[in-house]
């Protein structure tokens, strides 16, 4: 009877814990919209964390490093806008399209932070993938 019940909690744990995909498995295209949906603004909310028996100078709370806690990036939006046109040019299937608008944005945003990211959505839609 117990090794019954031992394979049903095991079979019940095996389907109840969905796979889920890292970003290895995750397709170029699936980790840019990613991005692209953490880069996007939100609203903010007007919140204000103190913290007691802090020493030392005083500090905005957004210039306070908090362990563990990444660095917001910043992206200008008309350059997240045209990253994600290029990214909606590809979804639709415009391949020539969509390769001009990654290379008007390497282009026009030579120091962003998505030109890596733009770098290789290129490469992969030149390559033919």
């Amino acid at each position: 009877m117990k090794k019954v019940i031992a394979v049903l909690v095991l079979l019940g744990i095996a389907l109840a814990s969905p796979a889920q995909a890292t970003d290895q498995e995750l397709s170029l295209w699936e980790r840019l919209r990613k991005k692209i949906e953490l880069l996007t603004p939100k609203k903010k909310l007007t919140t204000t964390t103190a913290a007691g028996g802090v020493r030392g100078t005083m500090a905005d709370a957004e210039d306070v490093y908090w362990k563990g806690e990444a660095k917001p990036v910043a992206v200008d939006e008309n350059e997240l806008a045209a990253f994600g046109k290029a990214i909606t040019l590809v979804d639709a299937g415009n391949t020539a399209e969509a390769k001009t608008a990654f290379a008007e944005f390497i282009r026009q945003y030579p120091d962003s932070t998505l030109r890596a990211d733009a770098e290789a959505a290129l490469g992969q839609l030149s390559s033919g993938q």
